[in-house]
């Protein structure tokens, strides 16, 4: 894990280069030809009216769920058809959601000698930081991001969080047992649409044992929006992931029949989506896919993404009930610790790690 220890390179925090009031961005940040956003895709009528499913989760408590089946049939086809939807009427106030993007809005805008004191290095990414990935000389996205634990309890440490701006420690971890419970709850709707018990899911996870963590990413004003990222295509390595988004900006793009949709945002709504865990212990039934993150010249755009994910050191693999001789097992076992670690190591690669995982037929 020796490689693991440092960045390859000084950190250049990007909020400073966009301070700085360049016209022009660094050669470390333009993307390939290939990679490049389109940003007048909201001009092809195509794509006006597309966005990704809204559901009303409505009779989803941690009670039980009294979802109607109209419901439960809109997530599966989501969770088939887009691997992403929106819920509304989730459990979790308004007003508390824009209070927790407000407080992280204003950690971003102290002085940076105060960022500086939670930097974070590529050994555990726990932090304040600037890159994912430690190849030298990798082309760079343009954001900076938070990123910390809130379960397994072992790794929960208050210290390594925001001490400023003030209560802001109380709101974070506020926020996280209200996201544990949602994503419980959905947890339970995935697997019962999967044919299994409800708690069948969360056992694969590793039952109570499961793990949670937030990154928080902050996207500034960027002067070429066009030759930039800031986020690159991926898909995300864990279970099931519960975003917050900017209520003014969009940037989300979601890849469907390899177009790029540009995902608007409901009102204090999350976006949910499938991670490649589930992708694996689904056998595929529900499928994780690929996004990216675009910036904007005129605005700044904060999102918090917070990650459900399996126990960290269980072997993750098909479900045996979800494996038949007209569908064996389409991915091998490994754990989220050696999963993860591509993504550590190599940054955002598209699908590519979730494929070089199949099975050899």
């Amino acid at each position: 894990m020796n490689k693991l220890q440092d960045w390859p390179e000084p950190v250049i925090r990007v909020q400073s280069l966009s301070e700085s009031g360049l016209k022009s961005i660094p050669e470390r940040y333009i993307k390939p030809a290939t990679d490049r956003p389109s940003l007048n895709m909201e001009e092809d009528p195509t794509n006006m009216d597309v966005n990704i499913p809204i559901i009303d989760l409505t009779g989803l408590s941690e009670d039980g769920n009294n979802l109607p089946q109209s419901t439960m049939d809109q997530i599966s086809l989501a969770c088939r058809e887009w691997g992403f939807f929106q819920v509304v009427n989730h459990g979790v106030c308004p007003g508390f959601m824009d209070q927790v993007r407000e407080t992280w809005r204003s950690f971003f805008h102290l002085p940076m000698e105060m960022k500086h004191a939670y930097a974070n290095s590529p050994k555990t990414y726990e932090g304040y930081g600037s890159r994912l990935g430690i190849e030298k000389g990798a082309i760079l996205d343009w954001s900076d991001y938070y990123y910390l634990h809130y379960l397994p309890l072992t790794l929960k440490d208050y210290n390594k969080w925001p001490a400023s701006p003030d209560s802001c420690r109380e709101v974070i971890d506020e926020y996280g047992k209200e996201l544990v419970k949602l994503g419980g709850r959905i947890m339970k709707v995935l697997s019962i649409n999967l044919g299994l018990k409800e708690d069948r899911l969360q056992n694969a996870f590793g039952g109570d044992n499961f793990g949670a963590c937030l990154r928080v990413n902050f996207y500034p004003k960027c002067p070429q929006p066009e030759l930039a990222l800031g986020l690159s295509s991926h898909s995300d390595p864990g279970g099931l992931t519960l975003l917050l988004t900017d209520n003014q900006v969009p940037g989300l793009q979601v890849r469907k029949d390899d177009k790029w949709i540009t995902v608007k945002p409901a009102p204090h709504a999350f976006i949910v989506n499938i991670g490649d865990q589930i992708q694996v212990l689904s056998n595929a039934d529900y499928k994780s896919v690929e996004h990216r993150v675009i910036v904007n010249s005129d605005m700044e755009r904060l999102s918090l993404r917070f990650f459900y994910n399996p126990k960290s050191d269980i072997p993750m693999q098909p479900m045996e009930e979800l494996v038949s001789t007209d569908k064996p097992a389409l991915y091998s076992p490994m754990t989220f610790d050696e999963y993860r670690l591509f993504i550590r190591l190599k940054g955002p690669k598209g699908k590519s790690q979730i494929e070089s995982l199949h099975s050899p037929r």
